[in-house]
């Protein structure tokens, strides 16, 4: 495998440069998606005068500097958003790459859960520390050594990703059990019609709500089933992206999986199930 190869070479290993410079079309273009969805639904008004975010920003990091926050959160909205989308066209992709990574980082200030900002950089950075990022749409695809480090970079950062969450769903006896995936369907489908924004909260299926929307038994032994198959297949599918043989199913399955991770929190996990598909780029031969 390519990427055995390229760590016996100490990555000098020609890959094909083409393949990290559509991770950063992906990238751009989820990060794109992400900023603009921060300018609705409330988020524009995050640090308004006598919100309930200026007055946590305040308590945690004094007036003063909370003041300094909220004069420049608005600008560094637009500016993010508009650096996203040239990253994604490749206009001067190094430049607007930093321009997006401080703007997502910015979010590290004010969201109570920034995981997803957190994968941002770790996958930014991957980004960053390649030496041919293209220029505009186009993709090269002439072997070199220019883009070989950051590729296998994002194969190690995806297979810890995919083994991290195994791991701590096998040693989750509510989520092994089946038990969390069914309270989670049952409880939203009872609640759904009263959450705000509810089509960016939850977008179950109909046919998933009428039958594996409940609690009994045999809903949670279907649930059960699903849930060792999700880390059976968290566990097998970096390997299986490596072999060129299994990588078709493989791509299949990951984007068939993570479609139906987004249904159950779709705004919450548009970046993680983006930005995690897209370095399917990044395994392949």
């Amino acid at each position: 495998m390519w990427f055995f190869d390229a760590l016996a070479s100490g990555f000098a290993r020609p890959t094909d440069p083409g393949r990290l410079q559509l991770f950063r079309i992906v990238f751009g273009t989820v990060l794109t998606i992400r900023f603009a969805l921060a300018l609705g639904q409330g988020s524009w008004g995050r640090l308004a005068r006598g919100s309930l975010s200026l007055f946590l920003a305040e308590q945690r990091f004094g007036p003063r500097r909370a003041r300094l926050l909220a004069a420049v959160y608005r600008p560094a909205l637009l500016i993010r958003t508009t650096a996203a989308l040239a990253l994604a066209l490749g206009v001067a992709p190094r430049l607007t790459l930093l321009v997006v990574l401080a703007g997502a980082a910015t979010e590290l200030l004010y969201l109570k859960s920034p995981s997803a900002v957190r994968y941002i950089l770790l996958t930014g950075a991957c980004l960053l520390v390649a030496s041919d990022l293209g220029h505009g749409l186009s993709i090269e695809h002439a072997p070199s050594a220019a883009n070989t480090w950051s590729l296998c970079l994002l194969v190690l950062l995806t297979t810890d990703i995919y083994w991290n969450s195994a791991w701590q769903k096998i040693r989750s006896d509510q989520f092994r059990s089946g038990l969390y995936l069914a309270q989670w369907v049952h409880t939203y489908t009872q609640v759904k019609e009263h959450l705000p924004h509810r089509r960016g909260q939850y977008a179950v299926p109909a046919i998933v709500r009428r039958h594996l929307g409940n609690l009994t038994d045999r809903d949670i032994r279907l649930w059960r089933l699903i849930a060792a198959t999700v880390i059976a297949a968290e566990i097998a599918l970096p390997v299986a992206l490596l072999i060129p043989q299994t990588m078709p199913y493989a791509v299949a399955a990951g984007i068939a999986m993570h479609a139906a991770f987004s249904c159950l929190k779709p705004r919450q996990l548009i970046t993680f199930s983006g930005l995690t598909t897209g370095t399917y780029f990044a395994f392949a031969a």
